[in-house]
């Protein structure tokens, strides 16, 4: 089985990309044939610094491998590198109906938040999200919810080019973690965790252990004490239950359990111990590619390099199913 999955390099990784996404890429090497993306394309719809688009390439890498992605099990590339990305994307975009565009939740949502960048890129970017998984023929693509709708469309864009073309592209499943696929804000505990964010809303993969404490110990919650889980009533403990859970292999009903009538400071302080505990071996491991550049480069290269053989497989066929 093939899988294919990929994160922007914007901002901070933080603990929700690795929960929601990063965590099931390094479970999923171990039985799968992986291929990871930096996907630097899809970065360029919204606003950001230009000078720095090579330096946070190289800083999503080093997060990659950090947290435990294997360079030699598994396919890491910048999305740009390859071009057929956005030859393939081109193509679909003839046979994607601009109603579906403008139902995709993300792009409203970044239309209201951006609203004097409106662009093209911004409506298309689910079609470039569909080239992106539709070229290496992909099994399974592990994403959190907030990308499930675009996986969906991408199944859609490929049903519809197999019925019109012949059969082309394999029908990719979109695969959500059991829990935890949407951390939410430390700050505003009703709205996904997010890099773009006051920083304070979300716990970096590479925090400082003072940083961290500080962050989880302001953390929103509510006026009462009781350590219950209620999404609806109680969104801000349940929110930092669900991450006590995942960094310790604990269920949320055993935790509550252990935690029954100790207050939620009490609660706030072991659960910044254990992610201290937790994210040091990832801090350590970026120190240490920090100062090999030489190795992070050829990691790049040599994933481009493989990449472009599947890619371009893909697009001899695509182009010949379309007459080109």
């Amino acid at each position: 089985m093939r899988v294919f999955s990929g994160i922007q390099p914007t901002g901070e990784t933080h603990i929700g990309n690795y929960l929601g996404a990063i965590k099931q890429w390094v479970k999923l090497q171990e039985k799968h044939e992986c291929i990871f993306c930096i996907v630097d394309l899809h970065s360029l719809t919204v606003p950001y610094p230009v000078g720095e688009l090579q330096k946070r390439i190289k800083e999503k890498t080093i997060a990659y491998i950090a947290a435990g992605v294997d360079p030699k099990k598994s396919i890491i590339f910048v999305q740009s590198q390859v071009k057929e990305h956005t030859e393939l994307t081109w193509l679909l975009s003839t046979v994607t109906p601009l109603g579906d565009l403008q139902r995709m939740t993300q792009y409203k949502e970044k239309a209201e938040k951006y609203k004097k960048n409106i662009n093209a890129g911004l409506l298309n970017y689910p079609i470039l999200m569909a080239a992106d998984i539709l070229l290496y023929q992909t099994d399974i693509v592990p994403v959190g919810k907030d990308q499930a709708q675009h996986v969906e469309l991408t199944r859609e864009i490929a049903r519809r080019f197999n019925k019109k073309f012949g059969e082309t592209f394999k029908i990719p499943k979109a695969l959500l973690p059991k829990a935890g696929a949407k951390i939410m804000s430390l700050v505003k505990p009703n709205k996904k965790m997010s890099k773009t964010d006051n920083p304070q809303s979300y716990i970096g993969l590479f925090d400082a252990p003072e940083a961290i404490k500080r962050k989880i110990m302001a953390a929103q919650t509510d006026s009462e004490k009781e350590i219950k889980y209620d999404i609806s009533q109680k969104p801000g403990i349940s929110n930092l239950l669900t991450i006590y859970s995942l960094f310790s292999d604990i269920s949320v009903k055993k935790i509550e359990k252990q935690f029954k009538d100790k207050g939620y400071q009490f609660f706030k302080e072991k659960l910044a111990q254990l992610l201290i505990e937790k994210l040091e071996p990832f801090r350590r491991k970026k120190k240490e590619l920090e100062l090999r550049s030489g190795y992070l480069e050829k990691i790049l290269t040599e994933g481009r390099k493989r990449a472009q053989i599947i890619a371009q497989e893909t697009m001899k066929k695509v182009k010949q199913k379309m007459g080109l």
